[in-house]
């Protein structure tokens, strides 16, 4: 077989991809190729990902009940639309009505009503002969026009690509929706094994590098206030989203940025830091993470951690440069 670059991409749960590069090619019926010369070695990390992951679910509640009763200016009827729309993750090529009861929540009467709504305005599309929705180009449009709108990913996107090659672990950027953060930005190296994670992707706040430095870089009062969510949606991990926001502030105050080994899956650790904007925009976390062969422990601190808030500082020169030319 000619010796080339060729990449199996193994998808996981919550948009977690592992991808393996080597010479060897078999395509399955489904299109799916498949790489045997790193393969054995990266199987158990595979099966282990893909089994210890968890199933998708219902968002975090509680949403909808809540805004109705902080705000009187909240229209419920759009809250439960946006629920709709959030349903859709970057992996799901359709979905019924069962499915959207099941994560949203909402009632058959409800979403059906709602889903009506969508599919006339363009934000779904129905498939008639599937019974199933699928993300309408409404939707679509509006993701794209917040993506390319946003200074800090063009700016930063060079940058990032830079660090990727440079320590051999995937960079990203990503923004807090609730108690997740979604990746707005992604770029990973050419190292022949890396994680990816597609943009739109969703990562839990309390045991991600992503999540727990954007925690680190919130203001006092809204760190509070997340806490307090985080806590009463999960109940049952109250002791463990304690000890790492704890760990995470730690981390922050004394280096700079946050290291998380092992706490999303066994096999992961990364590092991130929050940035905020000179401008006023809101407030992001960049981060670089990978298998623990290629990120031990001591070279998240020693090396990659120092390279990331480089890349912050950078970052922020680079947009107060744009900020002076623009007219």
């Amino acid at each position: 077989m000619p010796a080339s670059r060729l990449d199996i991409s193994l998808p996981f749960c919550g948009g977690l991809h592992i991808v393996l590069t080597t010479k060897i090619e078999v395509v399955n019926i489904n299109g799916i190729k498949f790489h045997f010369c790193h393969l054995p070695l990266f199987l158990p990390l595979a099966l282990a990902l893909r089994t210890s992951g968890e199933t998708v679910k219902k968002r975090m509640k509680p949403t909808t009940q809540d805004l109705e009763k902080d705000s009187a200016q909240v229209s419920s009827a759009l809250v439960r639309g946006l629920e709709i729309l959030r349903s859709f993750t970057p992996h799901d090529l359709s979905l019924g009505n069962q499915e959207l009861i099941d994560r949203t929540g909402l009632p058959k009467a409800t979403v059906s009503r709602m889903t009506a709504t969508l599919v006339n305005l363009g934000y779904l599309d129905y498939d008639e002969m599937l019974g199933r929705y699928r993300i309408g180009p409404a939707t679509i449009a509006l993701g794209y026009s917040g993506l390319s709108a946003n200074v800090v990913v063009h700016i930063a996107m060079p940058l990032m690509r830079k660090l990727a090659e440079k320590t051999g672990v995937a960079v990203a950027m990503g923004l807090r929706e609730q108690q997740e953060m979604v990746y707005i930005a992604n770029a990973r190296s050419e190292n022949p094994v890396s994680l990816r994670l597609n943009v739109g992707s969703r990562l839990p706040i309390w045991k991600t590098a992503m999540g727990l430095s954007y925690y680190a870089g919130m203001e006092e009062s809204q760190r509070e206030a997340l806490l307090e969510r985080m806590l009463q949606c999960e109940p049952e991990h109250a002791e463990r989203i304690l000890r790492l926001t704890n760990h995470a502030l730690d981390d922050y105050a004394r280096d700079g940025f946050v290291v998380s080994c092992g706490d999303w899956y066994s096999y992961i650790n990364a590092v991130g830091v929050p940035f905020r904007p000179t401008d006023g925009t809101q407030l992001v976390a960049i981060t670089c993470g990978g298998i623990t062969d290629i990120a031990p422990r001591g070279v998240c601190y020693g090396e990659i951690g120092p390279a990331l808030k480089e890349l912050a500082a950078e970052l922020q020169e680079r947009l107060l440069g744009n900020s002076r030319e623009a007219p």
